[in-house]
């Protein structure tokens, strides 16, 4: 294989070409040969190897062609490599992530038959058009590279800013933590400790092993359960792509199915 798993999984500190790296971990984590992957996305292995090894920093056509190959979001892929996310990947209103935790607390709040229809219904509802430019990047979510970094942005492309993001995790994980410490996790200065990885990987629909195999960051020896969230993560992705209207509307929704269950 390309790299020695064990060997690399002691933390990472990491630069814009450092996506390489982090594509060989994922590779020998899977034992995907980068010959079989070079032929899935239909680029010549050269090419492939060259970005691998760190020659170069990965193309964005390249980076779109990877993600349905390697089974990611293709905003994730340009996470993973420390690439600004185009606009045409990143959600369409960006202020209606603030209504998110409060969907995910209602739906938190619903046995399991009405949470799948909770999930149908958001699934169901159409994506607006753009209205608005996407704007720039706050200074604070400008991260230096890390694991953290990479972990906040993929939270950032599921439309979570740091104050969603600490009601999600109190939520779904139990942790409770200020939104700013959240950006020091994102900034270095708090860790990546193997649970707070696996609790990140209950937030992001990327198994725990990947993401384990992109930070070098080993996964918890199993100890206590982690709370039952079925399918929590695949619903932050579906949410994302709403507005705060649409939004408003699954919190309407969530609140009747839990009021007036339907009936077998």
């Amino acid at each position: 294989m390309v790299g020695d798993m064990v060997g690399d999984m002691v933390g990472e500190t990491v630069g814009e070409h450092d996506f390489g790296a982090r594509l060989r971990r994922l590779l020998d984590h899977r034992r995907l040969r980068p010959a079989a992957l070079a032929r899935h996305v239909d680029v010549p292995e050269c090419e492939l190897t060259v970005v691998l090894h760190g020659g170069e920093a990965p193309a964005p056509p390249l980076l779109r062609r990877l993600a349905p190959a390697l089974g990611l979001h293709t905003a994730d892929v340009f996470a993973i490599a420390g690439t600004d996310t185009p606009d045409d990947l990143t959600p369409v209103d960006t202020t209606a992530g603030r209504a998110i935790p409060r969907v995910l607390q209602d739906a938190a709040a619903l046995p399991p038959q009405q949470y799948d229809t909770l999930r149908r219904y958001v699934a169901s509802l159409p994506q607006a058009e753009r209205t608005r430019p996407v704007p720039e990047t706050p200074p604070g979510r400008r991260y230096p590279p890390g694991p953290g970094a990479l972990l906040m942005s993929m939270l950032h492309n599921r439309n979570l800013n740091w104050p969603a993001i600490a009601i999600t995790f109190g939520t779904v994980t139990y942790r409770y933590w200020a939104a700013s410490t959240f950006g020091q996790v994102g900034h270095g200065r708090k860790p990546l400790t193997p649970d707070l990885l696996a609790d990140y990987a209950v937030l992001l629909d990327v198994p725990a092993d990947d993401l384990s195999a992109l930070t070098a960051i080993p996964l918890p020896t199993p100890g206590t359960p982690k709370p039952d969230t079925p399918a929590v993560a695949d619903l932050i992705w579906e949410l994302r792509r709403l507005t705060v209207s649409q939004l408003h509307q699954v919190t309407d929704t969530a609140k009747a199915l839990r009021t007036h269950p339907p009936d077998d």
